[in-house]
């Protein structure tokens, strides 16, 4: 019995949902499989920088367990769930298209409900948390100032103090003086003495050991472009600064091609917060690809950053250090972007290997040892620095012209 071509065409548009259907779910299938095929050890380090919160081993599980459940989920689409949907879109086309819709309007009504909350940057922390932090416009947030509060932290009462200017000191009590000689400390949470009193603090173990006043700038989850902004503004205050110091280590480079919050781009222009979707700004927290273009770009204004965080501070007759601290031996995807960024004759880089275990217990953040290393390394640079450009009177006078 033959079948008249209307006969052909009428069983095809009744089949076109299910074969849609079938075709869409492969198509999820084989990219999955293949994308944990291709997805080894060398494309992600091309597209996952190093990160200072999870450990390379950490992050290597992660993604193993990353490829296999992608093969998996993969294979299931593909042999499995395949033919299921295809044969319930054939009998149910109506409770499929009216799930479907019930999702897309879930989406939608979450992304109208999250553009109601205030947004935060992928690296700023949520109101509450101590330090606290205020929002500001041109460098996307600061610390509160002219407060202090207690918190505990890995079972120690920590105060964090911070006078009128937003700077980390002592205590409410002594303000940084902007008369007093002076060395600068820019950078993030490391630098600002996360987990540490004060006297624990990078800053004030150099402060104590050479016998001049620190001022603190940095501020916790700062990106480079941000610490440079913010000692843009701030190092003018200062009558005699004879040090800058700004904390970099590639476990936290990732944090500088973040566009969600205002930053620098090529040529050093600010730029306001890139506004998207905040679901996507969710996924992109959770998931932190980046492509290779994004991580040049990203390396190129990094490095100008530096060159303008030196002639800054040259400019107002001040030293300029990078410390670089590295826990543990050094991995090869840390080493290579290091060099990337660093490897400048230029550079005044100051480098500090700690023991691995040198970290608060289940916060990463360096503990007091670290901060000692740390503090060690820099004062040991800086009395180089010091010997033959100019002597600090240390009772508040400055001889001779810093450089």
């Amino acid at each position: 019995m033959l079948t008249s071509p209307s006969g052909r065409t009428g069983r095809i548009t009744r089949d076109l949902p299910r074969l849609t259907a079938e075709l869409v779910i492969a198509a999820l299938g084989v990219t999955l499989v293949g994308w944990a095929l291709v997805a080894n050890q060398q494309w992600f380090d091309r597209h996952f920088l190093p990160a200072f919160f999870v450990s390379r081993q950490m992050y290597s599980q992660i993604e193993m367990i990353g490829r296999a459940a992608a093969l998996v989920l993969g294979l299931l689409l593909l042999f499995i769930a395949r033919p299921f949907v295809g044969r319930l879109v054939a009998r149910h086309a109506w409770m499929v298209f009216s799930t479907l819709a019930a999702i897309v309007l879930a989406f939608a009504a979450s992304e109208v409900i999250l553009s109601q909350l205030h947004a935060h940057a992928a690296d700023e922390e949520p109101a509450g948390q101590e330090p606290r932090r205020r929002l500001d416009a041109r460098l996307g947030w600061t610390f509160v100032p002219s407060r202090a509060a207690n918190h505990v932290e890995s079972g120690r009462q920590i105060e964090y103090a911070f006078d009128t200017h937003g700077y980390r000191v002592r205590n409410l009590s002594e303000p940084v003086d902007f008369e007093r000689p002076s060395i600068l400390f820019t950078g993030e949470s490391m630098m600002v003495g996360e987990g540490l009193t004060w006297d624990e603090s990078v800053p004030a173990r150099v402060g104590a050991a050479l016998g001049v006043q620190s001022a603190n700038l940095a501020v916790s989850a700062y990106a480079t472009d941000q610490a440079y902004l913010r000692l843009l503004t701030e190092l003018p205050r200062f009558q005699h600064p004879l040090a800058v110091v700004t904390l970099f280590t590639p476990a936290i480079f990732d944090r500088n091609m973040d566009d969600d919050r205002p930053h620098l781009g090529p040529g050093l222009v600010w730029q306001p917060a890139v506004t998207r979707w905040r679901m996507l700004d969710i996924l992109r927290l959770l998931v932190r690809y980046r492509k290779e273009e994004t991580i040049d770009r990203g390396v190129a204004v990094t490095r100008d950053v530096f060159r303008a965080t030196i002639a800054l501070a040259h400019a107002h007759h001040a030293t300029a250090l990078i410390v670089v601290p590295q826990f543990g031996p050094e991995e090869p995807a840390e080493r290579a972007l290091r060099a990337r960024i660093l490897d400048d004759p230029d550079f005044p880089v100051v480098r500090v290997e700690l023991d691995r275990t040198w970290r608060i217990p289940g916060d990463r953040h360096p503990d007091a040892r670290a901060a000692q290393a740390i503090a060690s390394a820099i004062v040991a640079q800086l009395e180089k620095e010091v010997d033959g450009v100019d002597r600090v009177d240390r009772t508040g006078g400055v001889e001779g012209t810093k450089r």
